[in-house]
């Protein structure tokens, strides 16, 4: 499968337009409780934001669409994802809903020390809806990415996701991160309901092992979600399983699997890799990469993100990218990634030590 879609030469056309909430991140100073932490620094967090973020780093056309108060901390968010190099012409801001905001504690967010606070409902994010959004600049890229978290942020947002994923001649590759946040669906029975509605419309679908509506298994997520064209299924340190289709000169469709071990990475924080891993796949996506590279330049990506303090690492250059995806399996599997790797460069060979 290709980025398939408007062609690049056309006005306005970008390589990947990402659709969805960004807030700005207050990030401890100290490691500990939320009711101990002194200080903070201000960052940006957003699924969607970080995709784009690192699609721009990598060399491509993105766009961010969302909506941000007419405040200071939505003057934030649009300048530092525009620093990064996407266009944030179509972020809307609004006079009467603030920006949305959060607290984090420095610990790994799959401890139970980890803690969150909110601050976004009522935002301007949530009331993004089909009404009030520039519907020709959310389509206007070769892929379209999106997220489970935007249609639980309200019934507005529910409902422009709908129109997004609807399955129309023209539109653009639709890539669905499944995101699920349980948090986030409180109150409301259905949300795996709606998750799994929107994946089927998709043609890139990401979705974790561990999210995949309760089921056992990549083959079992598979068998639930047959309608997309691409099925990535993350499976942590294991690594990813990939079920796609591909069409012959006749017309018939063959059906693949294809699974990439994950890599040993010497972790600093374990934050921002599946967004990271979503943009390394959607970029060799892209670049019309066979499928199992472009589940190592996801694993590669991810790594950059874990080897960082943050949710948001510079790539590896291209170049780099390309010669480990390139790897043996044997040498793939005794690559050791840590802290500083994406600047190797040339010494990229250094880097394939056994564990």
């Amino acid at each position: 499968m290709t980025a398939t879609g408007p062609t690049s030469t056309a006005p306005g056309v970008v390589d990947v337009v990402a659709l969805g909430e960004s807030m700005v991140t207050f990030l401890p100073s100290v490691p500990g409780r939320l009711a101990d932490v002194p200080s903070f620094d201000r960052a940006i967090g957003g699924a969607e934001s970080n995709v784009a973020c690192v699609l721009a780093a990598a060399g491509h056309s993105v766009r961010w669409v969302g909506r941000v108060g007419a405040d200071g901390f939505g003057d934030h968010l649009v300048e530092a994802i525009g620093a990064y190099g996407v266009d944030v012409s179509a972020v809307r801001r609004d006079p009467d809903r603030p920006t949305g905001v959060y607290f984090r504690t420095a610990g790994d967010r799959a401890t139970d020390a980890h803690e969150v606070a909110y601050y976004r409902a009522g935002s301007a994010a949530s009331a993004m809806s089909a009404r009030n959004m520039d519907l020709d600049a959310i389509r206007s890229g070769r892929v379209l990415h999106l997220s489970g978290i935007t249609p639980a942020l309200s019934a507005d947002c529910l409902a422009l996701m709908r129109e997004l994923t609807a399955r129309r001649p023209g539109r653009p590759l639709v890539s669905f991160d499944v995101n699920h946040r349980p948090g986030l669906w409180r109150g409301h029975d259905d949300g795996s309901r709606v998750l799994l509605e929107l994946a089927r419309g998709a043609d890139i679908v990401f979705v974790g092992e561990d999210e995949a509506w309760g089921l056992g298994g990549a083959e079992a997520v598979r068998a639930a979600l047959a309608e997309p064209e691409l099925l990535v299924v993350k499976q942590g340190a294991t690594g990813a399983t990939a079920f796609h289709r591909t069409t012959g000169a006749d017309g018939t469709k063959a059906h693949h699997v294809t699974s990439v071990p994950a890599l040993t990475v010497d972790v600093v924080a374990a934050v921002g890799a599946g967004d990271a891993f979503a943009a390394g796949f959607l970029s060799a996506t892209l670049r019309d990469l066979p499928v199992r590279e472009r589940l190592r330049h996801g694993h590669l990506m991810a790594a950059a993100a874990l080897t960082v303090p943050g949710d948001l690492a510079a790539p590896p250059a291209r170049d780099h990218a390309d010669r480990l995806a390139a790897l043996d399996d044997d040498a793939w599997g005794t690559l050791r990634l840590g802290p500083g790797w994406t600047q190797a460069g040339e010494r990229a060979e250094e880097e394939v030590r056994t564990p």
